[in-house]
């Protein structure tokens, strides 16, 4: 895993905030990397992107998620300040499951109870949590029926320590993927080493 690309004119507090993601201890199943943040969404951004993976299985994946950091010095009104965090999580899921009209409500007290857990403060949450049930047919037939819920929020973050967020991120793509809790954490920064 790099680290991120931040322009040498950005704020003090936006480089303590990137460099705060990459701190996070996340369970070993869930691998972590930066990748680039998508441009002209504030003037200052930083994403990483993680996989939950089976353990001591690299190639089984269980659910994908993107967490993008974004900073405005001009403090945005709609964020109530000048940090946002926009996540995304999904994970396939049995047909079954997917009927069940409570799977958007829980995904979402997944997301809540995760920050609460994480100790990571924040207002001004919003967002939609999205079940696809998809059938092939023709020429696709053979992959049959096949379903997977997807979580696209977003919030503000009280203070410059994005740690506990991405810990809560990265807990709800655990809890997306039907992983069953665990208390074994690494840091981010040691699958950076494992891979390095």
């Amino acid at each position: 895993m790099s680290d991120f690309e931040i322009a040498p004119d950005a704020p003090a507090e936006f480089v303590r905030a990137a460099s705060s993601l990459l701190t996070a201890q996340v369970r070993a199943e869930v691998s972590v990397d930066t990748i680039p943040s998508p441009t002209r969404i504030a003037p200052h951004s930083a994403a990483i992107s993680g996989e939950v993976l089976a353990s001591g299985n690299s190639e089984s994946l269980h659910g994908t998620g993107r967490l993008i950091l974004m900073h405005d010095p001009e403090q945005i009104a709609a964020w109530g300040g000048a940090f946002r965090i926009v996540c995304f999580a999904q994970a396939p899921l049995d047909a079954e499951i997917a009927l069940d009209s409570m799977l958007s409500e829980v995904t979402w007290s997944w997301l809540t109870d995760a920050l609460a857990a994480s100790d990571a403060l924040y207002a001004n949450a919003s967002g939609t949590a999205t079940r696809v049930l998809s059938q092939g047919f023709g020429e696709l037939a053979d992959q049959g029926e096949s379903a997977h819920i997807e979580l696209r929020a977003s919030w503000s973050p009280d203070g410059d320590d994005m740690s506990g967020h991405v810990r809560a991120w990265a807990t709800l793509l655990c809890m997306l993927a039907g992983l069953p809790p665990t208390a074994e954490a690494v840091s981010i920064d040691a699958h950076k080493r494992e891979r390095g």
